[in-house]
């Protein structure tokens, strides 16, 4: 695979998983206003970690869903200073 390829290939899973996140979170608030059952926290977690944070916070702050909940709340902005770390820490350690 040449470089283009790759950037095309991971630009294309950060689109479909943010895509599939923010559509989780939808449905999660959909569930919980007609009182069915819920996705799993952990669901929604897993797919922030994956790379679906950026859709994750979208969906929060559109929805207005899960923004109170603090043990959520916490863990999902944990994910994303980790996410944040590895991105700008990664190309730093492999320059030195």
């Amino acid at each position: 695979m040449n470089a283009s390829s790759i950037l095309i290939a991971s630009a294309a899973y950060l689109c479909l998983i943010n895509l599939t996140c923010f559509a989780a979170y939808y449905v999660d608030k959909r569930r919980a206003l007609s009182g069915n059952w819920r996705v799993p926290e952990n669901r929604l977690l897993c797919l922030a970690l994956i790379g679906g944070s950026p859709g994750a916070k979208w969906a929060q702050k559109r929805f207005r869903h899960k923004t109170r909940k603090q043990p959520f709340c916490a863990r999902l902005n944990r994910i994303i200073w980790l996410q944040l770390v590895l991105i700008i820490g990664a190309p730093l350690y492999v320059a030195t």
